[in-house]
């Protein structure tokens, strides 16, 4: 195998690893064959739920599957995490509960602003990942990132901002899969 890494919920791994094996006895070869086996029934487990779970959460929120970044496994975390947008008051007040909101910190005359260590850090890890996806493929993101770059901003300076204003966009899309549903279920 060298040293590249592999992917072990790929069956071509599981199959280079069982040719490497064949005809070798021993503890090591059989504990090796059962992880196999194993990794082939979790990613068969995982596939199937993931199967289940875009099912269920594709039209609870079309909205929100949308933005860029956001796949079955976050939105549906996003829509259980978050219980009900219609318990915040504003995107101001959802940014509170998923940590994002802006917390100033003075230093030497300056006026600066820090990451929240609280809120929910289940939908802070969620918007997290759409950041990170977007930083990477988002033209409108990357160009967030590197004007606020120019302007001075650290990294984690420019990736709260994009985070923060993540959090507006998801806020949104819940409130029009929220109204999309309400009829629905009327």
């Amino acid at each position: 195998m060298g040293t590249r890494s592999r992917s072990l919920d790929r069956p071509k791994t599981w199959t280079e690893i069982e040719a490497r094996l064949g005809g070798v006895d021993g503890l090591v070869a059989r504990l090796a064959r059962e992880l196999v086996d194993r990794c082939r029934r979790l990613t068969s487990d995982i596939n199937a739920l993931t199967v289940e779970i875009t099912a269920l959460v594709t039209p609870l929120a079309p909205a929100l599957m949308a933005i860029i970044g956001v796949g079955p496994l976050t939105a549906a975390k996003i829509v259980a995490e978050t219980a009900g947008i219609d318990r915040f008051r504003s995107a101001n007040a959802y940014a509170r509960h998923t940590g994002t909101a802006p917390l100033p910190v003075w230093s030497a005359n300056q006026n600066r602003h820090r990451l929240s260590r609280t809120g929910n850090r289940q939908l802070n890890a969620a918007l997290h990942r759409i950041a990170l996806t977007q930083s990477r493929w988002h033209p409108g993101a990357r160009a967030l990132l590197a004007r606020r770059r120019a302007q001075g901003d650290g990294n984690r300076e420019a990736f709260r901002i994009l985070k923060r204003r993540l959090n507006d966009v998801v806020y949104r899309a819940l409130q029009t899969d929220c109204h999309i549903a309400l009829p629905r279920a009327a």
